[in-house]
């Protein structure tokens, strides 16, 4: 019997399926060794050697992988092909007290789960890969440090429960950035101004616009003025058209490349909404089933299978004409990119149908078609620009564009980011010829302002990192979910704003740990980790390199850092109800609150937000926060007092701590509960602070939900990622 090793237990059921009886496939269900979450673990003075300990979950994982590695013939370490997956095979050898070199122990890797694939790879075995080790251990570190040492500085001297880490912190910042660059732009007024035309012969009709006046040329604010612009609309209204020169060319459109992680986040927000956490967790049960290649990639490399299989396809399904001579190659934008890898893409092309679930099945298709697409012929088009003079008191020349589809080669399958209408939809023209007469329909005179940089979306905020060689495919989702589930900024309307307390901390960081969130020190470093995969650079050197400055740096601001004039307290003009001091707005653990000045001889407060939301009674029916907080408290008859918690507003007994009655303030769905029909669907919360959704009656009744019931394609009920299949498992529990 041969042991072989993976992540999670749904690529080990698809692996076992293909290798048979011969191989017992077991799941690590993730990390079996990291670092304890309650110290630093990490000997600064021993060249940042991590102390590893392998978590309670873990250990019974281990034993049983260490009752069938006695009596292996071969044990095959098969996690991912990427550093986290080497790190993980590395600590599975580590926990089971086995070397490197140990004869018995084989490493393999595959793109995707194939019965070929893993033929090919168990009959190519190596070593464990230590340069991918380390750089994942460097990371690892490096991200350790910077949290548990900067993120206890936050805490004092801003406010509890804050964090920072390398990438998050520069996302925070872009977003920001971004945020102040829309609050000081001024707009422009400016007019675009044309005309609709038609051929004396032909209805039909086109726009063509101002592109000199009285010989001077009109640049896009150039008319900012409503006087100016309505003496050239009554030129153009009075003016004699006619054609001046017709100017024809043929252009190419390229396919798109292969999926990489980024570009399928990307993709997969803008044409199906989905988050890039969303995407991530989506693609990886994909994988594990084996329907697609791994989808942790920065290649735009297939393999010449793959290649072969997608010609094929293309052959069968759109015929030769749409086939070209040989196949297209695309270079990465990314440095260092992984191309032993391959681009994202189907296992087997000839499955359109992967999953049940719809949402699954929407991400395949959008694979499966991206992937054949760019092995499509090139899109040929003819573009068109009219000069049309307008002969007038003041003479005019306008521009026609337009553009007209000549072939519509890998168009017919796919077209990127919802780009769904073609140029001749938009403004197509007529046959036209130099010196043609034209008629005038109507004027076009439109008043515009330049408007502010859009908010990022998370396709914008993922295509700026990767842009500034910030993070990597697998940081990319966990990034975005972390600041905003940090509270420093929000995502509304698929855009991200930065909540107070995020300009807060954005601004104590660029101001007092500029290097920590710097573009380009953050990339150097992301190159630099590179370097260590490659074998090119030493671990200890790169951290060492960094942690002296930055620990030194921590310690003088831990010193000459004042909270009080970080967090301004706002004065009101309102006096204390117990005391009569003035009362100020402060920040605290849980947000902002009402307190007064005279703190502590008067420890008055309230909660600054309105009382808005419901709280069940006892019988499980919602009633206002009014309501509930005007009655007396049903275990001891005091009365119910507004309070902020950690998760929000609550109402509590004000005889606390004698008596600890408390009501949560509850979001409701507007729903039935479609288990007993009586009370409603309201949002909950665990004890760790994660929304759920259950019924207002609990205990009577102990119907619970991940799923949102008010938001279509909810992310709520999404599995977490095979590294994480411990929380995967616990939530599927809940349902």
């Amino acid at each position: 019997m041969n042991l072989l090793i993976v992540e999670s237990p749904a690529k080990a059921k698809t692996i076992e399926k293909y290798l048979g009886s011969d191989y017992k496939v077991l799941a690590s269900f993730g990390h079996v060794r990291d670092l304890p979450p309650k110290e630093l673990a990490i000997d600064v003075d021993a060249d940042f050697e991590p102390k590893y300990e392998i978590p309670a979950k873990a250990r019974k994982v281990i034993a049983d992988i260490k009752k069938l590695e006695k009596s292996a013939k071969i044990l095959y370490l098969a996690t991912d092909l990427d550093r986290e997956g080497e790190a993980i095979s590395w600590h599975v050898l580590k926990a089971l007290k086995l070397k490197e070199n140990d004869p018995k122990v084989k490493r393999i890797t595959f793109s995707e789960i194939t019965k070929s694939a893993l033929e090919k790879a168990v009959a190519n075995p190596r070593s464990i890969d230590m340069n991918l080790v380390d750089a994942q251990q460097a990371r690892r570190i490096l991200d350790r440090l910077v949290g548990y040492k900067l993120s206890p500085l936050l805490w004092k001297k801003v406010k509890s429960g804050l964090s920072a880490g390398r990438v998050q912190s520069v996302a925070v910042r872009l977003i920001a950035e971004r945020e102040r660059e829309i609050l000081a732009f001024k707009p422009i007024e400016y007019w675009v101004l044309g005309a609709v035309l038609n051929k004396p012969a032909d209805e039909k009709k086109f726009s063509a616009y101002l592109k000199k006046y009285d010989n001077k040329d009109i640049t896009k604010l150039g008319i900012n003025v409503a006087k100016q612009a309505e003496e050239i609309a009554e030129n153009l209204k009075a003016a004699k058209y006619s054609i001046l020169s017709i100017e024809k060319k043929d252009s190419v459109r390229r396919p798109p490349s292969p999926f990489t992680t980024s570009t399928l986040q990307m993709e997969a927000s803008r044409k199906l909404g989905f988050s890039a956490k969303q995407t991530m967790s989506l693609a990886q049960r994909l994988y594990e089933a084996g329907h697609i290649t791994y989808m942790r990639t920065d290649s735009t490399n297939f393999s010449v299978d793959a290649v072969k299989a997608i010609r094929e396809t293309i052959k069968k399904e759109y015929g030769d004409k749409y086939l070209p001579a040989s196949q297209n190659v695309f270079t990465t934008k990314t440095k260092r990119a992984q191309e032993a890898h391959e681009g994202i893409r189907p296992s087997h092309f000839e499955n359109k149908q992967a999953s049940d679930d719809s949402r699954e099945q929407r991400l395949y298709e959008l694979i499966w078609k991206r992937s054949v697409a760019s092995q499509m012929k090139d899109a040929l088009f003819e573009t068109c620009i009219a000069l049309i003079e307008a002969k007038a008191k003041v003479n005019s020349l306008l521009e026609a564009r337009g553009e007209i589809l000549r072939f519509d080669g890998f168009m017919k399958l796919y077209m990127e980011s919802r780009d769904d209408e073609t140029e001749e939809e938009k403004n197509a023209l007529p046959l036209l010829e130099k010196g043609e007469l034209l008629n005038f329909n109507s004027l076009i005179k439109d008043q515009k302002f330049t408007e502010p940089p859009k908010r990022y979306s998370e396709a914008t905020l993922v295509k700026k990192l990767e842009s500034l060689g910030i993070g990597r495919p697998s940081t990319y989702a966990p990034t975005l979910s972390t600041i905003q589930d940090r509270g420093y900024v929000t995502y509304l309307d698929k855009r991200f704003s930065p909540t107070e307390i995020g300009l807060i901390v954005n601004d104590l960081l660029v101001e007092h740990f500029p290097v920590v969130i710097d573009y380009q020190f953050t990339a150097k470093m992301e190159d630099e980790l590179d370097e260590v995969a490659a074998g090119e650079r030493k671990w200890v050197p790169v951290i060492r390199e960094f942690y002296e400055p930055f620990i030194k740096n921590i310690k003088e601001k831990d010193k000459s850092l004042v909270k009080d004039e970080i967090m301004k307290p706002e004065m009101l003009d309102e006096k204390c109800p117990e005391c009569g001091e003035p009362l100020m707005i402060r920040h605290g653990r849980f947000g902002k609150f009402i307190a007064c000045c005279g703190y502590p001889k008067c420890k008055y407060s309230r909660p600054l937000e309105d009382k808005g939301g419901e709280v069940a009674n006892d019988k499980g029916k919602l009633e206002s926060v009014e309501k509930a907080e005007a009655q007396k408290c049903e275990k001891c008859g005091g009365k119910m007092l507004l309070k902020e918690g950690r998760f929000g507003q609550f109402l509590a007994c004000e005889n606390y701590p004698k008596c600890k009655n408390t009501k949560t303030i509850l979001k409701s769905s507007g729903m039935k509960c479609p288990e007993c029909d009586k009370g409603e669907v309201v949002e909950k919360r665990t004890k760790r602070g994660k929304i759920f959704w259950g019924c207002s009656r609990y205990p009577e009744c102990k119907y619970a939900s991940w799923n949102d019931p008010t938001k279509p394609n909810t992310e709520s009920g999404e599995s977490t990622e095979s590294k994480e299949m411990e929380s995967e498992e616990g939530e599927r529990k809940i349902n």
